[in-house]
């Protein structure tokens, strides 16, 4: 089966042809960073007109670079949730009237769903059962995967998402949009010792996350400091949220008793994140995944490859569709089972 996938959930339009005997043919990928940038943030109008623009020349691109025609397309994945309602509406539409036109199933897929099986697209994938971040800017979450549509959550954030107080932490500093990468680049050059914040709820039992305390010490901080102090806030500021995200990791392994972590979405990318979570890992019997660094962050592969595992079990949407805003993973159920 071949499956073309659609992605339009926010500030990305990805497209990708994902084949069941050959794998991942071609995907590619435009940001909205440039768009996007003089506001300071996602501009939800402006999203869902840029990728009106684009998600058609990039279709004809992954089709070229597969080396396929339209009429090889066996079936259609696109992302029906959770984003902007508007973006994630151009991709439907456009994937919704493809299929239709070549007469092939089309399938809505959620996209923290993609995300989580986005490292089965590499060459050594995690086998089931795994413990799964998921940390981008708008979602931080530890699932325990027990196959395709198989999850029960195991810790949620109560306010801002990590890649959100990455964004936000980058604004109070004065840094361009997007914040993250920028706060990262800062935080080489800085001390993370001359700063302590807090790492939030790793003193108690559980496996939730906050970050919102954390941002509001931070803006305390670089109230009271100088312009020379950034890089040293930046380095403090990112200690803090790494080292949140691998105790917390290091208490799933342990309650779950699983031998795999998955680490996937945008901040996954973070180089501090990636060594220290090797070093919990190793000191921990786990191996560790993450998608290639074109893939953590929203793109057309993962909504392909995701497509294909609900698609090649006969699951599909009827003509009637819709998009949504929310849509909680703990919602899904596996292939071939009733919603």
């Amino acid at each position: 089966m071949r499956v073309l996938g659609v992605e339009s959930s926010c500030d990305e339009t990805g497209l990708a042809i994902y084949d069941s005997a050959q794998g991942l043919m071609a995907h590619a990928l435009h940001s909205q960073v440039a768009t996007h940038a003089e506001y300071g943030g996602v501009v939800p109008e402006l999203a869902s007109r840029d990728h009106v623009r684009r998600v058609v020349p990039l279709t004809r691109r992954v089709l070229a670079e597969a080396g396929c025609r339209l009429r090889d397309i066996d079936a259609v994945a696109y992302t029906r949730g959770p984003g902007l309602v508007g973006a994630l509406m151009v991709g439907a539409g456009m994937a919704r009237s493809l299929a239709w036109g070549l007469e092939v199933p089309a399938l809505g897929v959620h996209h923290m769903e993609a995300h989580l099986l986005a490292p089965m697209l590499e060459p050594n994938p995690p086998a089931f059962p795994f413990v799964a971040l998921l940390v981008s800017g708008g979602h931080t979450l530890l699932v325990q995967v027990a196959g395709v549509g198989r999850y029960r959550v195991l810790g949620d954030t109560l306010d801002d998402a990590a890649g959100e107080a990455f964004d936000k932490t980058a604004k109070l500093l004065g840094l361009p949009y997007p914040g993250g990468p920028e706060l990262e680049k800062l935080a080489e050059s800085g001390d993370p010792g001359r700063y302590r914040f807090p790492r939030p709820m790793t003193d108690r039992p559980g496996l939730d996350f906050s970050f919102s305390g954390l941002k509001t010490r931070v803006l305390q901080t670089v109230q009271q400091s100088r312009e020379a102090d950034r890089a040293d806030i930046a380095a403090a500021f990112q200690s803090a949220v790494v080292d949140t995200l691998v105790i917390k990791c290091r208490r799933a392994l342990r309650e779950t008793g699983s031998q795999r972590l998955v680490i996937s979405g945008g901040v996954g990318a973070n180089g501090l994140l990636r060594e220290q979570m090797r070093a919990m890992a190793d000191q921990a019997g786990a191996s560790l995944h993450y998608p290639r660094l074109a893939l953590c962050t929203d793109n057309g592969a993962m909504v392909a490859y995701t497509g294909w595992c609900r698609l090649s079990e006969g699951q599909h949407d009827d003509l009637d569709f819709s998009v949504t805003a929310r849509w909680p993973l703990a919602d899904l159920t596996p292939p071939g089972q009733p919603a």
